[in-house]
């Protein structure tokens, strides 16, 4: 059954034809394609858009692994799975790490326990290395710039995923720690389309971000660390910004103020883990929506 969910996902994408565009400013998001029409049989509502490889797929294996999207230069990737994911379809995490860190962060902003789990399920996690062209801050939509390449790399990641191993397309999900946390917010909405539930620690909006997919509500979990919260800009409020947009859009989004400033709330980590195992693609309305779980930190509000 693996195999032939992967083989149908490829298969569809392949023979969608043409490319879809969305609004939004520069030439983003020309190498992902609908699967609306697939009909593909899924236990969670299917993802709207998928992207297809544009390059050579890697073998998979844990280690960095380099990709090569076509148009852009090759990144490399760092990736946490285990031979589980030749056997099961497992949910697929990306990692944004924040300024002056590396990949590395994401055993911390992830946490190992939670990383395990994810591998024992079949999972992986990704985790990209920065582009020094993207400027001061690691990433390039951070850095105010209108390239797309590292959403591009993300996107190439899923579709060689998706064409060595499987995943369960159910379950993508992206989480970053401050310029990562901005990053991963600029991602929840410029791949809305795939993305199925995310987590920022100190991130947030700071500007308006073109949305791929409307019809997607995604939920979220919005970290920040109170007012002293700033490093070049104030979190607690890019974090409010965030939470306020997606609640004017009817969508579920917790804002949990751990009040110890611009630092990962590692206390947090199993919550955001369980958080995202209950928010597969397209769970509208959120189990959450009633009352949250006693096992969320004290200091979240839905």
């Amino acid at each position: 059954m693996k195999r032939v969910l992967a083989a149908v996902l490829v298969a569809t994408v392949s023979a969608c034809g043409g490319e879809e565009d969305f609004e939004r400013s520069g030439a983003e998001d020309r190498h992902t394609e609908t699967l609306s029409s697939s009909g593909a049989s899924l236990a969670q509502p299917s993802p709207t858009y998928i992207p297809k490889p544009t390059g050579p797929c890697p073998e998979f294996k844990e280690g960095t692994l380099t990709f090569q999207p076509s148009g852009i230069k090759a990144r490399n990737v760092r990736i946490w799975m285990s031979d589980a994911a030749r056997t099961l379809d497992g949910p697929l995490v990306f990692y944004w790490h924040g300024t002056g860190s590396s990949p590395t962060e994401a055993t911390t902003g992830i946490g190992t326990t939670q990383i395990n789990a994810i591998k024992a399920l079949g999972g992986i996690v990704a985790a990209p290395e920065r582009d020094p062209a993207a400027g001061t801050f690691p990433w390039f939509y951070v850095s105010s710039n209108s390239r797309d390449d590292d959403f591009r790399v993300a996107d190439e990641v899923l579709a060689c995923a998706i064409q060595k191993v499987g995943i369960d397309v159910s379950r993508i999900h992206s989480m970053g720690f401050s310029a990562g946390g901005l990053n991963t917010t600029h991602m929840s909405y410029r791949r809305s389309g795939y993305i199925a539930s995310v987590a920022t620690y100190s991130g947030g909006r700071t500007s308006t971000i073109p949305t791929q997919y409307p019809a997607n509500k995604f939920a979220s979990m919005i970290f920040h660390g109170g007012p002293s919260d700033q490093v070049f800009i104030n979190f607690q409020t890019m974090s409010q910004n965030y939470y306020n947009d997606l609640k004017s859009k009817s969508q579920f989004a917790m804002l949990c103020n751990h009040g110890n400033g611009h630092s990962i709330p590692t206390d947090a980590r199993a919550a955001v883990w369980q958080f995202f195992q209950a928010h597969p693609y397209g769970t509208v309305p959120s189990p959450y929506a009633g009352g949250l779980p006693s096992s969320m930190p004290s200091y979240c509000q839905r």
